[in-house]
């Protein structure tokens, strides 16, 4: 028996293992990029509760990619909800100058809230 063969009317190539032929697969080459922790967190949540979406983005060579993506969109509206609130909250450089205890709290609090609705916009979906 031949190691491996073609079948032309489907394209593939098979290889022998043990007494059958096997389809030789592979994945498509993905570009690396980072994808930072908005990625990572949308990573684990597509992995435990999209599983179909992760099996579909990682056999197709995408997943990458769509993690950069997500992380750079969850930045840019990160920023710019917390630039934001701060500028209609009065959260300035000026309070921060005077009490920055007060600036430290209430910046925190734009932080935590912007952070609750990137995750319900984007990375939890």
């Amino acid at each position: 028996m031949e190691k491996t063969i073609y079948n032309e009317s489907n394209g593939l190539w098979y290889e022998l293992q043990g007494d059958y032929y096997i389809p030789c697969l592979t994945v498509p080459a993905e570009e690396e990029k980072p994808i930072g922790i908005w990625g990572q967190r949308h990573l684990r949540y597509i992995k435990q509760e999209r599983k179909a979406l992760y099996t579909e983005l990682l056999t197709s060579g995408r997943l990458n990619t769509y993690l950069a993506d997500i992380n750079e969109q969850a930045t840019e509206q990160m920023l710019l909800l917390t630039e934001q609130m701060a500028e209609r909250e009065g959260v300035t450089e000026q309070l921060k100058a005077q009490d920055q205890m007060q600036w430290v709290q209430r910046m925190n609090n734009i932080r935590d809230r912007a952070t609750e609705i990137v995750n319900h916009d984007l990375i939890y979906i």
